[in-house]
């Protein structure tokens, strides 16, 4: 079948190790991933938590880049809503110069911590109320070099221009995400580790598909693998995913219940905290595959980035292990974006 394997790495902080061992570990998972196979290694960005090393993508990403020789290396995401579109154009134009064609630059639309924290991440900028497509258009005709004559920005450059642009995709989990970035002609990842209802992942590959029929449509999708199905399936246990739904509208996914009600009391919006069935795909290499194939047969998935769940650190390496590109005997192919 013709779709490519990723890796998601949060840098999850696991059995009492230190945030200098933590980092370590996702270093040689990088490493690990491309002696596998794999297309791309993507790290996160999270803020003030204790469960997660991973705060600043741009800066694991550049440690990644020279710690291996081909594999794409990448943002899941930068949180762009804290950011100035210029200054992020600029940190990926400096890594796409040292390492051309290596580098992805995701975008999210979330958060990535508490209020709290979002408020540091803002404190004293301006435009803290500036859209997040138009913070988008920015950044991609910056990349681009499109910005058009009215812009009043107009002959700006994010120097250093590299030879070879970072590839810019748009990470969510929604049928609007898809379509934004159907419109933009960028590449899209639908986050169904965060949203697992098919219906909106159809929904989401239709609207893509719709306005950007030659694009990478990508999945980021929970998954454990083990030598059997049994086996696999004692490994999810009774792992959850804890939601926080605001009077607002909004719904966001946190890493535990404990964050989950601190976000909403920070909020100051009245909201609710409710815990769902993590909805994980597992079972041996084989079962896994197959359903790999049928979901991309139904979606017309040109990607699937796998983010595994926490577990000892043996369990996880062994999952990506047992789901390599190389195991899994499938082929590379490039982004079209």
């Amino acid at each position: 079948m013709s779709y490519t394997l990723g890796i998601l790495d949060q840098s999850p902080i696991v059995e009492k190790a230190t945030n200098e061992q933590t980092l370590q570990k996702t270093v040689i998972l990088a490493q690990k991933a491309e002696q596998l196979g794999y297309s791309r290694f993507w790290v996160s960005e999270h803020h003030h938590t204790d469960s997660l090393a991973g705060s600043s993508p741009e800066v694991l990403v550049s440690y990644l880049l020279a710690k291996t020789k081909s594999i794409h290396i990448g943002s899941g995401g930068v949180m762009l809503q804290h950011y100035s579109p210029y200054k992020v154009a600029e940190n990926f134009h400096v890594l796409a110069s040292l390492e051309p064609g290596r580098v992805d630059l995701g975008i999210g639309k979330a958060p990535g911590g508490l209020p709290l924290s979002t408020r540091a991440l803002q404190y004293g900028t301006l435009n803290q109320g500036e859209d997040f497509e138009d913070r988008l258009l920015f950044l991609q005709q910056l990349i681009e070099q499109t910005i058009p004559s009215e812009h009043e920005l107009h002959g700006v450059q994010a120097t250093p221009i590299p030879k070879i642009k970072p590839t810019l995709f748009l990470l969510g989990a929604s049928p609007q995400s898809a379509e934004l970035a159907g419109k933009l002609g960028i590449a899209f990842v639908f986050a169904r580790f965060i949203n697992s209802n098919n219906d909106v992942l159809a929904q989401a590959a239709r609207i893509y598909r719709e306005h950007h029929a030659n694009g990478h449509f990508a999945v980021s999708i929970a998954t454990i693998a083990a030598p059997t199905k049994n086996e696999a399936r004692e490994l999810i246990g009774d792992q959850k995913i804890t939601k926080v739904h605001l009077a607002s509208g909004r719904t966001l996914t946190l890493q535990s219940v404990e964050l989950a009600e601190k976000f909403g009391q920070e909020s100051g919006e009245a909201y609710a905290v409710k815990q769902y069935d993590a909805d994980i795909v597992y079972g041996s290499p084989e079962d896994i595959k197959a359903i790999f194939d049928d979901f991309h047969k139904q979606y017309q998935i040109d990607e699937f980035i796998l983010h595994t769940p926490v577990l000892k650190e043996f369990e996880r390496e062994r999952s990506f292990e047992l789901l390599s590109p190389v195991n899994l005997q499938l082929q590379q192919k490039e982004v079209v974006s």
